[in-house]
């Protein structure tokens, strides 16, 4: 077999294995809407990204806006928490300053109670000196009675009657027989140390000054006794210790002629008729 024959022979087995063994290439063409669809879709793609984006970012803004609303609630809440709080301490500063002042005022008030007791005491300590002293002064003139008592110059119509310098006389204005004002003092003298010696009488010697009639100075010089008399029964003495007289101007207590004499004569005189 020659090399041409051989060469056909190859060529024929190769151009059959090609056509069993080698595919027919077929040539696809697109179509206009598969395009279109994937361009729709890619827009669709697209649309839904920014939509994303856009709801993403109002998300984030509305987030944002939550943060910034919640921190000026923040903010203000805190500011008011402060302010309550600068009140509470302003509060706390003025109640400690009122209880310092109500702790003032009680120190004050107790002070006070204690100086208004002090003088309370102290007023009563006088009162009571004050009460206990015309006691002691009475008990001292009781003992100072029996030794004052002395026989009368002139016997009274009873015979001798006693006289003492602790039961003083009274004076009178000129043709007066009231009491006057410090003529009262001593005869509530006169009344306490009667009281102090209940057994005791007296008589009230009722006496003027030379002027005027001897009839007239007798019935002058009564009404002088019973004034005084009156005065001390109004003082508790009772009346069966006391009886009066009148002497008129027949016995003056000094002589003379002048006022001095006048005023010292118109008197109402005590003495003791029993002990």
């Amino acid at each position: 077999m020659n090399k041409k024959s051989l060469s056909i022979i190859i060529l024929i087995i190769c151009f059959g294995l090609i056509l069993s063994g080698c595919p027919k290439k077929t040539v696809v063409k697109e179509e206009p809407s598969l395009k279109k669809a994937e361009e729709l879709a890619a827009e669709r793609e697209k649309v839904a990204k920014l939509e994303a984006e856009r709801a993403a970012k109002e998300a984030l803004e509305k987030e944002l806006l939550r943060r910034k609303e919640e921190e000026a609630k923040r903010a203000l809440a805190e500011k008011e928490l402060q302010a309550e709080r600068e009140r509470a301490a302003r509060l706390e500063a003025e109640k400690a300053k009122a209880l310092k002042e109500i702790e003032a005022l009680k120190e004050r008030a107790a002070k006070l109670e204690a100086e208004r007791a002090a003088k309370e005491a102290k007023e009563k300590e006088l009162v009571k000196a004050r009460e206990e002293e015309p006691q002691k002064a009475l008990a001292e003139k009781g003992k100072e009675f029996e030794k004052s008592l002395v026989a009368k110059k002139y016997p009274g119509i009873e015979g001798e009657v006693l006289e003492s310098h602790l039961i003083k006389d009274i004076q009178f204005d000129f043709d007066k027989y009231d009491i006057r004002p410090w003529d009262a003092e001593i005869l509530k003298e006169n009344a306490a140390l009667l009281m102090k010696h209940p057994k005791v009488k007296i008589q009230i010697e009722g006496h003027c000054d030379e002027r005027g009639t001897n009839e007239y100075n007798l019935a002058l010089g009564e009404r002088r006794a019973n004034s005084a008399k009156n005065y001390l029964i109004s003082l508790g003495i009772a009346s069966d210790r006391i009886s009066s007289i009148s002497y008129g101007e027949e016995r003056p207590l000094v002589p003379g002629h002048n006022e001095e004499a006048w005023a010292k004569n118109r008197r109402a005189h005590f003495v003791i008729l029993s002990k």
